[in-house]
């Protein structure tokens, strides 16, 4: 064989190769990352607010005219400190044809007191006659000159003058009185105030506590039974979630509860410390209705790192259903059913390799995978319609949170 031959060959010989090169399907790129070996928790997440279990919501007691109120939310209050005061309602305006009739009465009040005056004079003579036919009469008695009857008689007739004369003087009291409190309804100014001196009713603070809030600050009438203000304590608030009831069945009291996104960076402990028995309707952003369920929780952290919570804060809390410390898990992403199991794609020698795997626990974008994996593996995180077992692919390697 020639030199010229030998070199067609080689020429033939790379043209076959680049010709397969060429004809060979390129990698696919994938997404994948390390299967993750360590702690686990298994979780149900929501949104809640801060709540006062016990709130003090002070009312007015009776109906009246409320003074000013000096307190503010977040004022610190004393059991018996005085929250408010009542005084009387102000004197009710009168229209032009009440003040005439008003007037009326105060002449009728005079003319009926000088009628009394008259007849207690009238009484009073009555009265004097007839002491002194009775004296008289008790003189000629013991003279003889007339009989006991006579004597007895006269006698009656003084009792009785003078029982007159003692209604006619109580008639001038009653006349009198009446015309002082017919002469009141006109000389006291319309909408008059009490006087500062008059007692007013003072409201006190039934237990230690903060203002958290005032619905009434300015004096005016109020009725009684309106609420004026609120106070609460501050160090028993507790949290409450409306969870989903599929969740909510999950949750058991005691459950540990991490409290966070509150306005701080630290976590804070709780316990579950109630499931309510009674769910409700709420509607989504989405317009779904949705079962929730109140579940209540307990800060168990120190007062000391939440001072600045208080009654109806935000706060997102996760309930701690399962924990491990060891456990093979992989992205969510990664798993996918085929044949009534999961199975997931592993990247072995730059090939994707299928493996059956049995999975557990859900958390977030994580799951627990118990069998299947050894926990070296990397997987790939999205694997498309492309992706079948032997497919040469090209992996991204990123972590995955």
């Amino acid at each position: 064989m020639n030199r010229k031959q030998i070199m067609i060959g080689i020429a033939g010989l790379v043209l076959l190769g680049l010709l397969i090169l060429a004809l060979k399907p390129s990698p696919i790129p994938v997404s994948a990352t390390e299967v993750r070996r360590g702690p686990f928790t298994e979780y149900v997440e929501d949104e809640g607010e801060t709540h006062l279990p016990e709130p003090h919501h002070v009312s007015a007691p009776i109906s009246g005219f409320l003074r000013r109120v000096d307190l503010d939310p977040g004022d610190r209050v004393e059991a018996g400190d005085t929250l408010f005061e009542l005084e009387s309602l102000p004197t009710p305006a009168l229209d032009a044809r009440a003040r005439e009739q008003a007037r009326e009465r105060v002449s009728a009040a005079q003319a009926r007191l000088q009628a009394a005056e008259a007849e207690l004079e009238a009484r009073e003579s009555q009265h004097e006659l007839a002491q002194k036919e009775y004296e008289r009469a008790q003189r000629l008695h013991e003279r003889g000159a007339i009989s006991a009857e006579e004597r007895d008689r006269r006698r009656s007739q003084r009792d009785s003058a003078r029982a007159a004369e003692r209604s006619a003087r109580h008639a001038v009291e009653v006349a009198r009185f009446e015309l002082e409190a017919a002469r009141a309804v006109v000389e006291i100014a319309d909408g008059e105030r009490a006087p500062l001196e008059q007692p007013s009713l003072s409201v006190r603070a039934p237990i230690t506590g903060t203002v958290t809030r005032v619905y009434r600050c300015c004096e005016g009438p109020v009725q009684a039974g309106e609420e004026i203000l609120q106070i609460g304590d501050l160090s028993t608030l507790e949290v409450r979630v409306d969870l989903l009831s599929m969740d909510a069945v999950r949750v058991e009291e005691g459950m540990r509860v991490v409290l966070d996104r509150w306005g701080r960076d630290d976590e804070l402990e709780g316990r579950v410390h109630r499931v309510e028995p009674a769910g409700y309707t709420r509607v989504s952003a989405l317009g779904v209705d949705e079962q929730r369920v109140p579940v209540r929780v307990e800060i168990t952290s120190p007062r000391e790192q939440w001072p600045e919570l208080g009654d109806a804060f935000r706060v997102e809390a996760r309930f701690i259903l399962w924990e491990g410390e060891d456990v093979v898990q992989v992205p969510s992403s990664a798993l996918f059913r085929r044949d009534d199991s999961w199975a997931i794609f592993v990247v072995e020698d730059g090939q994707a390799v299928l493996k059956t795997v049995k999975t557990g626990r859900r958390s977030g974008l994580w799951t627990q995978v118990t069998d299947g994996l050894s926990g070296d593996e990397v997987v790939i995180t999205h694997p498309g319609d492309r992706i079948e077992s032997g497919v040469g692919v090209e992996v991204d390697l990123r972590g995955y949170q």
